[in-house]
């Protein structure tokens, strides 16, 4: 009598509360949970008001009200969108912005393309050192490398192709070798090879099952079933940290390395828990700022297959472009001497993006050469790391691989290996040695 009672005063209660509205493509619902709209995207927000009155007088403003405001403009950032605002990341924006500009700026004189050119690396460099030393996600590496690559193409179609330099046949080689770098990222930004813990996903119980507990006579407050699930909930979760801690206790020292207090499981051998994603990886091999992701097991050979195109596309793209504006010269005189570029702005933006191309380029060789001497020796970056703070391995090639000599079967059998990664399943999964 009890639960129909109950469940009739709920259904009263379902029945009295008024029904949401529908949002229209332009409201949204705030953090602190109101209706708003995205016209009123500067209106009341006093944190605002307050930092630019304290900036008018010249006055300090305090790092807590930066944060404030940048939370503000983070939660009204939207875009008009079916059902609802859609909420924007507000670390997409600024390449959009900063990259054209820069760019434009740098075509206007040699000396201002030296500055800009220079100054560009800096700021992305410190850029990703902040973002690292807080364990912080950014889209902002990979908004950069996605609008990179469309806006080099787009001043390739404006500037270059109608010079008449660059043929049908060019132009289309050039355009497929663009969709296969998009079509690599996009399965390069695919599940690395998270390991998940079935014990959390196993705590929360399902509605039939609440309803049998209610029946064989469980009291409930509330909700029915609320503290039931609740109960057995940290049932659950004592009885995972006892077993836990008797695995740790009895365990060696190479197993409590392998235990991860985060996941609460035990790594397989080359798995690391990653701290920006906040979950532990199949072999993993480090985190990627430019694709947001970790480089895994599962997505390491897509990894390497999206910077061999993009190397070949990007490659391809600068000796047609030079071979346009420096009509006459090879392809590496050209890009250190072109005389007369700076006389037509045309001209003068194209081999500006030859540059920014070609220093893009010159890094992702330098990652895509230490990934292949890593493959080469069957090592990781994650353990090259730990390898260069425990002082384990062997410093070879003038420093650029670190041999562990723990994984290392040869050149043959390591590519093999790799080749190979992600086609069988592990013999012993973490999952089942929770």
């Amino acid at each position: 009598m009890t639960q129909k009672g109950s469940l009739k005063s709920a259904k009263k209660n379902k029945a009295e509360e008024p029904e949401l509205e529908p949002l229209c493509c332009c409201e949204y619902i705030d953090r602190n949970g109101e209706k708003n709209h995205v016209a009123a995207f500067l209106c009341d927000c006093q944190d605002l008001d307050e930092g630019c009155e304290r900036w008018i007088t010249c006055k300090s403003v305090q790092p807590e009200t930066c944060e404030r405001i940048l939370e503000t403009i983070s939660d009204r950032l939207r875009i008009p969108w079916l059902r609802g605002a859609k909420k924007v990341n507000i670390s997409i924006i600024p390449p959009l912005i900063l990259l054209p500009v820069f760019l434009h700026v740098a075509a206007w004189h040699f000396l201002l393309g030296g500055v800009v050119l220079t100054s560009l690396p800096v700021l992305a460099l410190w850029y990703y050192y902040l973002t690292h030393r807080r364990k912080e996600r950014t889209l902002f590496f990979l908004s950069l490398g996605l609008f990179s690559l469309g806006y080099m193409y787009y001043v390739f179609l404006q500037e270059v192709v109608p010079k008449g330099r660059v043929g049908p046949a060019q132009l289309a080689l050039l355009t497929c070798g663009l969709f296969l770098i998009l079509l690599a990222l996009y399965r390069a930004k695919q599940n690395p090879g998270y390991l998940r813990n079935p014990a959390s996903e196993d705590t929360s119980l399902g509605s039939s099952q609440v309803e049998c507990l209610n029946r064989k006579g469980q009291k409930t407050k509330g909700l029915p079933g609320a503290d039931v699930s609740g109960v057995l909930n940290n049932r659950l979760l004592r009885d995972e940290q006892k077993g836990s801690s008797r695995l740790l206790a009895g365990s060696s020292t190479k197993l409590k390395e392998d235990w991860c207090a985060q996941c609460q499981l035990v790594r397989p051998a080359r798995a690391w828990h990653c701290r920006i994603c906040g979950i532990c990886v199949r072999r993993m091999d480090h985190h990627c700022v430019w694709i947001n992701s970790c480089v895994g097991e599962s997505n390491h050979q897509a990894f390497i297959l999206a910077l061999l195109i993009f190397l070949l596309t990007s490659v391809y793209g600068i000796t047609l472009t030079l071979d346009t504006i420096c009509r006459e010269r090879s392809v590496f005189i050209a890009l250190f001497y072109c005389p007369g570029v700076y006389a037509d702005y045309s001209s003068a933006l194209s081999f500006t993006c030859v540059w920014y191309s070609a220093i893009i380029t010159a890094g992702m060789a330098y990652i895509f050469l230490i990934q292949l001497l890593n493959i080469s020796y069957n090592v990781t970056e994650r353990e090259v790391q730990q390898a260069l703070r425990r002082k384990t391995g062997r410093r070879l090639l003038c420093g650029l691989i670190v041999d562990t000599g723990q994984y290392n079967r040869g050149f043959l059998r390591n590519w093999h290996q790799f080749s190979t990664l992600g086609a069988a399943p592990s013999g012993h999964p973490a999952e089942d040695i929770v």
